[in-house]
Order: structure tokens, then C-alpha cells, then sequence
């Protein structure tokens, strides 16, 4: 009998001992289902937002590698300079290399992406410097046209070139305004609270530092700029609407703005705005504007 007896209890024991195992086991696999909704699947969709907004900034460089290989064709097609035509030719073949490297980079490659984003700025000012010749040899021309007047067949020839050249320098003219456009890069946001402190919890936001480089630029002039931020909350509404200020034949509303003086070299800027109105949480929108173009954008999460 006692025998008996000790068996039976040695089978409730492991029974309990099982049955609290499976409770345990229960328990471990509630707390990785809760924590995977809880924590991983908003990092996923956060994760899928920056992927979006990274493919984006892929495609406006790549827009400027090609915007910059179809006016080194259109420069080719203005002159008949053999030496010159082969120089602009390795050039191209240059810009074609890059916009071949940045289509094969992913846009999650932050570091090639940003390596490639920065060579536009010397892109455009060898660009620019082409043009200068090419408009260089067309005056040039022009003037050996207009001088020599003693064949009526050459200055014939020679009205003719006039009036094709004043349609090239137009083009050119065109050319240099795009290359002399500003460009910004290496955007910060920073979110201070009252005690103006980092922080990036929405309700305690009180004032939002943020800044950028100007890269260097030959081709724009020097000279006092205005610079606007526009700030579009998660709503797409302007936060802290300032006034307006012209774009693309309309206004549009700003943040904040600040005055410069460029000087065409690398220009790091800086600048605030106070929160006085109801922030909610979600992913802010910041773009740059100066001289009536768009020069830079980014975005940051608050939370």
C-alpha cells in the first residue's frame, strides 16, 4: 500500500510539474506575440516610409544626372570645334558613368547615395564652365562674320549666324541659370523641449532647431538671398505660417525664413522656430526654398 501511495504522489507531481511547464510555455509565446505587435510591426511600417522617401531622393538625382547628359548633347550639337566636342564628350561620358553607378545603388545606401549626390555640384560647375566656351567661340565667330565684309556672300553667311547664334545664346542663357541654381544638403532637425533640451516626444516639443549646407557654387551670384523654410505637419497643413513668399507662379505659406549673404562658397545655415500651436505625432516634411526654386528637402518623425 504505501508503495502504491508514492507512486500516486510521484504522478501528481509530474503532472503539476508538466502542467506548469505548459503554462510557461503559454505565457513565453503571449509575450512575443504582444511584443511583435506592440514594437516590430510599427518599425516595419516606419522602416517602409524612410525606403519610400529614400527611392525619391534616388530619382531627383537621378532627373539631375540626366538633365545634366542632355545639355552636354544639346552644347555638342552648337559647335563644330572638333578638340572641344571630344573634351565635352569625355565629360558626358563621365555623367552617363555616375548615373550608371547611382541606378545600380540602392536607395537604402545612404552612404553612395550621398557620395553621389555630392558630385553634382562639381557636375554643374564643369558644366557651366563648357558653356562659357561654347559661348566664348560663338562670339568669337560672330565677330569674324560681322568683320568681314569684303564677300557679299560672307556677310550674308554671316547675318544668317547672327540670328542662329542669338537663339543658341538664349538656350545657353538657360543653361547658366540652371547651373547657377543653389543646392542643399546634409539636413538636420533637431527637437528641443522648455528647458531647450533634445527631445522627440511630440507633446514636449517647443521649438524645433534645424540646418543645412549650401554646397559651393562658382556659377551663382554672390550677393544677400532669402531663405524660406516651409514645415508641413502630418496633415500636410504649414506649421507656423509666417506669410508667403512666390514659387512656380503662386505663393505658398512658411515656416520661417532667414537672410544670407552667399558668397558661392559652402555655406552651413542654421535656423529655429517656436511651437505655438498643437503638434501631433507622425513624420514632418521640411523644404528649402531660394530664389523661387526648391533647393533641398528632408523629413523627420516625431513621435
Amino acid at each position: 500500500m504505501e508503495q502504491q501511495s508514492e507512486k500516486a504522489t510521484k504522478r501528481s507531481s509530474i503532472g503539476l510539474i508538466i502542467t506548469g511547464i505548459v503554462v510557461a510555455i503559454i505565457a513565453i509565446i503571449g509575450a512575443v506575440l504582444a511584443y511583435h505587435y506592440l514594437y516590430t510591426k510599427p518599425l516595419q511600417q516606419e522602416n517602409e516610409e524612410l525606403k519610400e522617401l529614400a527611392e525619391l531622393e534616388k530619382q531627383e538625382i537621378e532627373n539631375q544626372y540626366r538633365d545634366f547628359d542632355l545639355q552636354y548633347e544639346q552644347l555638342q550639337q552648337t559647335i563644330k570645334n572638333d578638340s572641344l566636342i571630344a573634351q565635352i564628350e569625355n565629360e558626358r561620358r563621365h555623367t552617363q558613368q555616375l548615373l550608371e553607378e547611382l541606378e545600380r545603388t540602392k536607395a537604402t545606401d545612404a552612404r553612395e547615395i550621398k557620395r553621389l549626390k555630392a558630385e553634382i555640384a562639381s557636375l554643374r560647375a564643369v558644366l557651366q564652365n563648357y558653356i562659357m566656351q561654347v559661348d566664348s567661340l560663338n562670339r568669337i565667330n560672330q565677330s569674324l562674320n560681322e568683320e568681314n565684309t569684303q564677300i557679299k556672300a560672307q556677310i550674308t553667311e554671316a547675318h544668317t549666324q547672327i540670328s542662329s547664334l542669338s537663339t543658341e545664346r538664349n538656350q545657353l542663357k538657360d543653361k547658366v541659370n540652371i547651373a547657377a541654381q543653389l543646392d542643399a544638403t546634409a539636413f538636420w532637425v533637431t527637437p528641443k523641449n522648455k528647458k531647450s533640451k533634445d527631445t522627440d516626444k511630440v507633446k514636449d516639443v517647443k521649438r524645433l532647431a534645424f540646418g543645412f549646407t549650401i554646397v559651393k557654387n562658382v556659377t551663382a551670384q554672390n550677393g544677400q538671398r532669402i531663405i524660406y523654410a516651409r514645415i508641413l505637419k502630418p496633415d500636410n497643413s504649414v506649421m507656423g505660417n509666417k506669410g508667403t513668399f512666390s514659387y512656380e507662379n503662386t505663393n505658398l505659406e512658411y515656416t520661417e525664413k532667414k537672410y544670407i549673404d552667399y558668397t558661392g562658397e559652402e555655406e552651413k545655415v542654421t535656423m529655429y522656430s517656436d511651437v505655438t500651436e498643437f503638434l501631433e505625432a507622425g513624420t514632418y516634411k521640411l523644404f528649402i526654398f531660394c530664389d523661387k526654386q526648391m533647393i533641398g528637402q528632408t523629413s523627420f518623425t516625431l513621435r
